[in-house]
C-alpha cells in the first residue's frame, strides 16, 4: 500500500483570536497542520491549538512580537523545527489603531509598517528560503482590506501599511516564483469591534451590492482556495459582497448610517 502523503503545514499569524482563529480552524478542518502564532494571547492560542488538533491531528502555538525584526525572522525556523516542514504562511496578524492625516506621525506609521508589512515580507522571504532548500513549493496569503480599493482617510497609518503590503505582494510574487506563490485576500466588514454596537455592525454589514459583506467563513474559505490553487499568484481576491464598488467617505467604524 502506498503511504499517504504528509499533511501540509501552515503558519497562521494572529491565529489566537478573531479572523486568524477562524482561518486556522478552517484549514485544520481541510487537512492542514496548523502553527498558531500569537503575541500575548496565550490562553486563546492554546484553545485554538486544541480546536485545530481535534480537526487535523496536529497543531502547536508559537509566540512572537512581529514588530520585532529578530522575532519575525526567527518565527518560521521555529515552526520548521517543530513540524519538520512549512508549506504556507497566512499573514493575518494586524495592528489596527486609529490615526488621521492631522494626527499622523512617524511613530504610528512605523508601528503599523513593522507589524503589518515588514513582518509579512520577512515570513515570505523565510518560506522561500525553506522551499528552495527543500526543493519544494509554497504559498503566502496576505490579509488585506477592501478599503484599499475604496479609500477613505480614516486609520491613515493602517491603510498605508496595507497598501504597502499589497504592493509587496506583487513584487514578491515575481521575486519568489516559482518556489512560492503570493496571493492577497481582501475582506470587507467581517467582524464587529468595540467601536460598534451589534445593531451598528448589522447595518453596516448590509451596505454592499449583495446586501451582505464577508463572513469569517467566507474569508477562511477564500484563504484555503488561494493556498490550494497552484495557478494563482500576484493578485488579490476581494471577498466583501462588493463593498469595494461603493463609495464610503468614512471607515465603517466611524460612519453614520441612517
Amino acid at each position: 500500500m502506498t503511504p499517504a502523503p504528509p499533511r501540509p503545514v501552515v503558519l497562521v499569524t494572529g491565529a489566537a483570536l478573531r479572523l486568524g482563529r477562524e482561518i486556522a480552524l478552517a484549514l485544520a478542518a481541510g487537512g492542514w497542520h496548523v502553527a498558531v502564532h500569537y503575541r500575548t494571547s496565550y490562553d486563546d492560542a492554546i484553545k485554538t491549538v486544541a480546536d485545530c488538533t481535534s480537526r487535523s491531528g496536529a497543531s502547536a502555538s508559537f509566540d512572537a512580537d512581529l514588530a520585532d525584526e529578530a522575532a519575525a525572522r526567527g518565527l518560521l525556523p521555529r515552526v520548521t523545527a517543530h513540524f519538520g516542514r512549512v508549506d504556507a504562511v497566512v499573514n493575518s496578524a494586524s495592528t489596527f489603531e486609529h490615526d488621521s492625516a492631522a494626527s499622523f506621525g512617524f511613530a504610528a506609521m512605523e508601528k503599523h509598517l513593522r507589524s503589518n508589512t515588514g513582518a509579512a515580507i520577512l515570513l515570505a522571504q523565510a518560506l522561500h528560503a525553506h522551499a528552495a532548500a527543500q526543493g519544494t513549493t509554497g504559498a503566502v496569503v496576505n490579509l488585506l482590506d477592501q478599503k484599499l480599493w475604496n479609500q477613505n482617510p480614516d486609520f491613515f497609518s493602517y491603510t498605508l501599511s496595507k497598501a504597502a503590503l499589497e504592493a509587496a505582494g506583487t513584487m514578491l510574487a515575481m521575486a519568489l516564483a516559482p518556489q512560492v506563490r503570493v496571493v492577497g485576500v481582501a475582506p470587507g466588514l467581517t467582524l464587529t469591534s468595540h467601536l460598534l454596537s451589534d445593531a451598528e455592525f448589522a447595518a453596516r454589514h448590509k451596505l454592499s451590492p449583495l446586501g451582505r459583506s464577508s463572513t469569517p467563513a467566507d474569508v477562511a474559505a477564500t484563504v484555503r482556495f488561494a493556498l490550494e490553487n497552484s495557478s494563482i499568484t500576484g493578485t488579490t481576491l476581494l471577498v466583501d459582497g462588493g463593498q469595494h464598488l461603493m463609495r464610503f467617505e468614512r471607515d465603517f467604524s466611524l460612519m453614520q448610517v441612517s
